[in-house]
């Protein structure tokens, strides 16, 4: 986000949640895959190679 020069507030309007869910969703351990989706669109970011095994 800090690259893109977005804020919390513009990806909150982007995933269609308040302000405060997304300092929630950087503290979670976890993050299912349907959130992961939105948050990978809105930023227009693959996160899921991450997670991609490559044999």
């Amino acid at each position: 986000m800090q690259r893109q020069g977005r804020t919390v507030p513009w990806l909150a309007r982007q995933i269609c949640c308040e302000r405060r869910n997304v300092y929630k969703i950087y503290a979670r351990a976890s993050i299912d895959t349907e959130l992961l989706l939105r948050i990978s669109k809105a930023l227009n970011h693959d996160f899921f190679r991450y997670y991609s095994i490559d044999e």
